[in-house]
């Protein structure tokens, strides 16, 4: 068969490293997740046919933790209430 790849292929002007640039604002993890919650947003990707679940599980913690904002905001504003309180004659 022979090494008939140098005739095919030209990588003389090919560069290492990826393939796609990075768009700005996102950075290039490596994560774990269970493979349940993986298949789950891939076929709620599917299903909904924006093909991409990855911005679905960005988009879901983006939702969490805004919703932990407002849940810290709101046990503030009880605490400062509280304190005021104190003081009220």
């Amino acid at each position: 068969m022979g090494d008939s790849r140098k005739e095919e292929y030209d990588f003389s002007r090919a560069k290492q490293g990826r393939a796609l640039p990075i768009p700005p604002g996102k950075e290039r993890i490596t994560i774990r997740l269970d493979a349940d919650i993986l298949d789950w947003f891939r076929r709620q990707a599917e299903e909904q046919g924006c093909g991409n679940y990855q911005t679905m599980i960005n988009q879901a913690l983006r939702e969490y933790m805004l919703s932990q904002s407002s849940v810290l905001e709101d046990l503030l504003r009880r605490i400062v209430r509280e304190e005021l309180a104190q003081y009220k004659p």
